[in-house]
């Protein structure tokens, strides 16, 4: 008998922080979350804040992360993911260069790189050692100012040229995200999709759960 065909991975949750948060009460918030289901990864994300905020939400929230398996990124700061012992870096275009992020992780760290909408960019990065590639933004975002539009088609793209894992971020809502997880997206990435849900976090992360086993029940059956 021929083997089969593999499937595709399911898709997962890939949690970001918002910008700014008090560490304690939003621990609430996340180990509600965490309790919604399935979350591969929690990224970090302090804008204009000092080092010293990053490393004390890193110290609340790292441990409940880690609690339930789910990998920790830092966004932007390699020095400060190796520091505290995060799982890893994100890193932008305009952060800092793949090599120099890798040379200060280390090569058993996760790296991953925003690759906006371009072709090119993504191309470059899996080349060089990136993790995974993060496109986007899909639909309007209050989280930031998104510079970048991206349609699922890239994803498609990806998922058919590369092994390599891509990342779909920017205003994902449990009610949007199918057409990104059926184009390809291995990881859903989302901020306020989750954290202003009207009925909290937990719901959120149940609610893209249920889209992600639908459509890999989908993709299995062929």
């Amino acid at each position: 008998m021929a083997e089969s065909e593999p499937t595709r991975p399911r898709c997962r949750l890939y949690l970001i922080t918002p910008p700014s948060f008090a560490p304690d009460s939003f621990a609430d918030d996340l180990a509600d979350a965490l309790a919604g289901g399935d979350v591969a990864c929690l990224q970090l994300r302090l804008k204009d804040c000092s080092d010293d905020a990053v490393r004390a939400a890193a110290t609340r929230l790292m441990p409940l992360a880690h609690a339930r398996d789910v990998a920790f990124l830092i966004n932007d700061r390699p020095d400060l993911a190796h520091e505290l012992g995060a799982d890893g870096v994100h890193i932008g275009q305009q952060d800092m260069a793949y090599a120099d992020a890798r040379r200060i992780v280390g090569r058993d760290a996760i790296v991953g790189v925003s690759c906006h909408n371009s072709h090119h960019l993504a191309m470059e990065a899996g080349e060089a050692g990136a993790d995974y590639v993060a496109f986007g933004a899909f639909y309007p975002t209050a989280t930031k100012q998104a510079k970048f539009s991206a349609a699922p088609e890239i994803l498609q793209w990806w998922q058919e040229t590369f092994v390599l894992p891509c990342v779909a971020i920017g205003g994902i809502t449990p009610e949007n995200c199918e057409p990104l997880v059926r184009a390809g997206a291995d990881f859903i990435a989302v901020a306020s999709g989750v954290w202003d849900h009207p009925a909290g976090p937990q719901a959120a992360v149940r609610d893209f759960n249920s889209v992600f086993d639908r459509v890999a029940a989908d993709i299995d059956q062929g």
